[in-house]
């Protein structure tokens, strides 16, 4: 019963991407609320349901976007992987855990998408690409990192909430 959360705000967060935060770019580089979200929602200790959260937004995102279907799947599959592992480690600062995954999530699903698109024909370069693309949308999903890591750790809170101890 905890999954259904996932639908309206996957579902809304979507919405948001495709018609306000992608028109938002530096040079030509757009943040990723999806990637945000899930990275924000996997890193938060009490949730148990994030690889469906992952394939839920991967074959949203997919089904809306221009890239082989494949790419944002497999790109969000391997993201809440890794913030997993991170969680599971001990990391005394989630901050740096949120930066670090964000940071290396995004380098991988830009690394996916520039490898897609050169293999449907693309003539782009990895100089242009890593330039132009991967770095402003680093620079703008690290800016969004932490408000929205903010509101997940409240919808987390929400869903799963602390036990009364007393």
């Amino acid at each position: 019963m905890k999954n259904i959360i996932a639908f309206p705000v996957l579902a809304l967060a979507l919405m948001i991407q495709t018609s306000l935060v992608s028109r938002i770019t530096l040079l030509s580089g757009a943040a990723d609320l999806i990637l945000l979200i899930l990275v924000a929602w996997s890193l938060q200790e009490q949730v148990q349901s994030s690889i469906h959260w992952a394939v839920l937004a991967g074959l949203m995102t997919a089904f809306v976007s221009g890239l082989p279907p494949y790419v944002y799947p497999l790109g969000y599959l391997l993201t809440v992987m890794l913030s997993r592992y991170v969680l599971k480690q001990t990391w005394q600062n989630p901050i740096l855990a949120l930066f670090s995954v964000v940071f290396f999530s995004t380098i991988m699903i830009q690394l996916l998408t520039y490898l897609s698109l050169v293999l449907i024909g693309s003539k782009t370069t990895i100089g242009d690409t890593l330039a132009l693309i991967t770095l402003p949308s680093l620079l703008l999903n690290l800016l969004l990192a932490l408000p929205v890591h903010s509101f997940m750790g409240d919808l987390a809170l929400w869903v799963y909430p602390l036990e009364d101890l007393g």
